[in-house]
C-alpha cells in the first residue's frame, strides 16, 4: 500500500548536506517526493511509497548526514499523489 508523508525536521539541517543526504537516501529507497530547505532553518520532506521504505527514510532522517544535528521532525500522513514520480531537491 503506498503512503504519502510530509516531515519538518529541525536542528543543525542547513549547510551541512542534509538535503543531498535525503535526496539520496529517497532514490535509493526508491521514494517519489521533494526536499527543500525552509527559510526558518527547517527542512521539508514529502515523500511517497511503502510503508517499509517510508519507515527507513524517517529512520535514516532521524540520523541524517555526520555534520547534521537533528533535534525534532514533524510528521504529517497526506494522501497518495499518483502525479509524483521521482524524488527531486527543490532549490
Amino acid at each position: 500500500m503506498t503512503k504519502r508523508i510530509r516531515l519538518l525536521v529541525s536542528g543543525f539541517v542547513h549547510g551541512v548536506g542534509f538535503r543531498m543526504f535525503i535526496h539520496r537516501t529517497a532514490r535509493e529507497l526508491n521514494l517519489s517526493g521533494w526536499v527543500r530547505n525552509l527559510p526558518d532553518g527547517t527542512v521539508e520532506i514529502e515523500a511517497q511509497g511503502t510503508e517499509e521504505m517510508i519507515t527507513e527514510l524517517l529512520r535514516q532522517t532521524e540520523k541524517g548526514p555526520s555534520r547534521s544535528r537533528v533535534t525534532s521532525i514533524r510528521k504529517e500522513e497526506l494522501e497518495p499523489h499518483k502525479d509524483l514520480d521521482r524524488f527531486t531537491v527543490i532549490m
